[in-house]
């Protein structure tokens, strides 16, 4: 089985168009018709091909009428009567009353760039205008393109790109309005396999879609080809149903809270058909997303921890092999040596490059992490104290 992004750019058909939705907070994908394939890569973690592929039809009004108008004839005076009758109210805490909750701060994204165009998901972040989306959605808007922006109400911006960090695959977009229903933003840390989650978004186009699911693992080591570098993502693994153009959208709890931003899904890969869902679907943690889009609010840029090695990624057996020491860099003044073999963080066991690259990325600068290591026979453990790399 290979992995694929929900988003790449390739050519989409003018006009396209989706719709989104809702919260309080303070804070408050992107689609081609054809994405490209990646060859699937060796390893523990299956390769995620980035896209969020836009639909030959157009987008359709998916909102369900919320009312409708019953015209009765009056033999008496010959006067029609219209009575208005209302579907009943969601009850709170249910799927529906979650999804009415949310709708109104998803939104969908239909980007043009350099390489081609297509379409994605976000959510607004503040009431004054910021979104947040994956950096494979809106990445391609960076040289010279564009980025339209649809609300649930059905109107449209013009979207600026505010930054990104491709390693995290998270941007911020910027449109001009005010007063924007801002979504609830929860936390990712109290998180349990089993835990209730919901995912709105436009997968294919189809503005507006809620899908529901688990969570099905956690702390998931997924990389993800996007726009630039490859992103590294200790994912929250759910079964909702996750498509090409839910990239970027929100993956909400019970209560309605952002706890992840939808960014991969796993598809059988090349020659078993077209990619789908198959109930794999990544979501990046947003307390690792917070951190990297309020500094990206702040300067227009992100920085992402590291310890300074630089990994033996061919490397097959259990661990992560140092195959460098970065001069200068924490593990240089920690004392790591090349040939050291990585095999804890913080007790988390490390199974490969992969996994430990990840596990860094889910703290911050400044962090204080200790590594579990072997160096010929002897186990060591030794406290590393993260740096930092722009983006």
């Amino acid at each position: 089985m290979t992995t694929q992004l929900p988003e790449q750019l390739s050519p989409q058909p003018a006009g396209q168009q989706a719709a989104w939705p809702r919260s309080t907070n303070p804070y408050a994908p992107f689609d081609p018709v054809n994405p490209p394939r990646r060859s699937p890569r060796r390893g523990r973690v299956a390769v995620l091909i980035a896209g969020a592929c836009a639909m030959t039809l157009a987008a359709g009004t998916l909102g369900g009428a919320i009312g409708y108008l019953a015209a009765r004839e009056s033999v008496s005076t010959g006067v029609a009567e219209v009575a208005a009758l209302s579907l009943p109210v969601p009850a709170d805490g249910s799927i529906a009353a979650v999804a009415a909750a949310v709708q109104p701060s998803v939104v969908q994204l239909d980007v043009t760039g350099g390489s081609g165009s297509g379409t994605g998901s976000g959510f607004v972040l503040r009431d004054d205008g910021y979104i947040v989306t994956n950096n494979h959605v809106a990445g391609p808007a960076v040289d010279s393109g564009s980025i339209k922006v649809s609300f649930a109400d059905g109107s449209t911006a013009a979207g600026t790109l505010v930054g990104a960090n491709p390693g995290y695959d998270i941007a911020v977009v910027k449109v001009d309005r005010a007063n924007l229903t801002a979504i609830a933003i929860g936390s990712s840390a109290g998180l349990v396999v089993g835990d209730s989650v919901i995912a709105v978004g436009s997968p294919l186009g189809l503005q507006g879609t809620v899908t529901t699911g688990i969570v099905s693992a956690l702390n998931r080591p997924v990389t993800a080809g996007g726009e630039g570098e490859t992103a590294f993502i200790n994912a929250i693994q759910t079964d909702a149903a996750i498509n090409p153009g839910n990239s970027g959208g929100p993956l909400v709890d019970s209560a309605g809270a952002v706890i992840g931003v939808n960014s991969a899904i796993a598809s059988m890969g090349a020659g078993a058909g077209q990619p789908g869902s198959i109930g794999l679907g990544f979501a990046i943690p947003i307390d690792t997303v917070k951190r990297i889009v309020d500094e990206i609010i702040a300067s227009g840029t992100s920085s992402t921890p590291v310890i300074g090695v630089k990994l033996d990624m061919a490397y097959t057996g259990d661990g992560a092999r140092v195959a460098e020491i970065t001069g200068g860099g924490p593990a240089e003044s920690a004392g790591l040596v090349a040939g050291d073999l990585i095999t804890k963080v913080n007790e988390q066991i490390i199974a490969d490059a992969t996994s430990l690259i990840v596990t860094i990325r889910s703290n911050a600068p400044g962090d204080k992490v200790v590594l579990t290591l072997t160096r010929g026979a002897r186990t060591l453990i030794i406290p590393v104290t993260l740096d930092a790399s722009k983006s």
